[in-house]
């Protein structure tokens, strides 16, 4: 643990310029010049965080620090250390901002709050597993390339049918809900390569991640893990609750008939 803080020491040291100051290196506060003392535009702290903006420290140092922590994180044969070395690489790497909202209405500006969060999050998780196409397109192409097993019982090739369909499903929903037919809009994108998809935005086929069309990995890791435990979860359920639809109700688009 300790071996860990001094780490943490020298990153905040060489993110603004600064030097670490350890007395096992003969370093000592009494001693120490004033131009080794770091600098930052900005520095926020609270009782839980501290938020360093702007460091001065050189950008060269700095990438020399990264790539350093990745070789560690290569090198690293524990989940829990490279964990914690992956922490330290997006704190390096990632970056500060800070993002002003502000809105004409107290609702409109929750609203614009909200989406900012989201952002935040999907950012955060981006920065520790990376990013995929998005638009349902990083499933579809997976369900493309998993092989079933050379024998299966008939349950089993059930599920795995299963889990195909479901695979296909947020790219088929996209484009139904685009006036498009799902089926065929997944076809085409089989029939492309790599980050080739379908914009529901612009009703385009192109390269996703250049559109700016992308989804964290850990997000679409998990939601997937998610669906299959609780998948998991109603097969064992003996009874399910569900709430009865309504009969009755309009379909297709409707007229200003429909809001009386």
């Amino acid at each position: 643990y300790g071996d860990r803080r001094k780490a943490m020491m020298e990153d905040i040291a060489i993110l603004t310029g600064g030097v670490a100051i350890f007395e096992s290196l003969g370093i000592k506060l009494e001693t120490l010049p004033i131009t080794d003392l770091g600098r930052a535009k900005k520095v926020i702290v609270d009782k839980d965080n501290t938020t360093i903006i702007e460091g001065a420290g050189k950008s060269a140092d700095i990438k020399a620090r990264i790539d350093q922590i990745r070789r560690e994180i290569s090198n690293s044969t524990s989940d829990y250390d490279r964990e914690k070395l992956e922490e330290r690489l997006a704190k390096l790497a990632g970056g500060v901002a800070k993002v002003n909202v502000g809105a004409a209405t107290e609702s409109e500006m929750k609203e614009k709050k909200a989406r900012v969060e989201d952002a935040l999050h999907a950012t955060r998780a981006a920065v520790e597993e990376g990013i995929l196409p998005g638009g349902g397109v990083a499933l579809l192409r997976a369900s493309s390339t998993v092989k079933p097993a050379d024998e299966l019982t008939h349950d089993e090739k059930v599920g795995y049918n299963i889990v195909l369909r479901a695979c296909r499903a947020p790219l088929t929903m996209i484009s139904e809900n685009a006036g498009q037919d799902g089926g065929i809009v997944c076809e085409k994108v089989l029939d492309g390569k790599s980050n080739f998809g379908y914009n529901a935005l612009t009703d385009t086929y192109e390269d996703l991640v250049k559109a700016g069309v992308i989804d964290p990995t850990k997000v679409t890791r998990t939601a997937l893990g998610n669906a299959a435990s609780v998948a998991t979860l109603l097969l064992t359920s003996d009874d399910l609750v569900a709430e009865k639809p309504k009969e009755g109700g309009k379909k297709g688009h409707g007229g200003d008939h429909d809001m009386y």
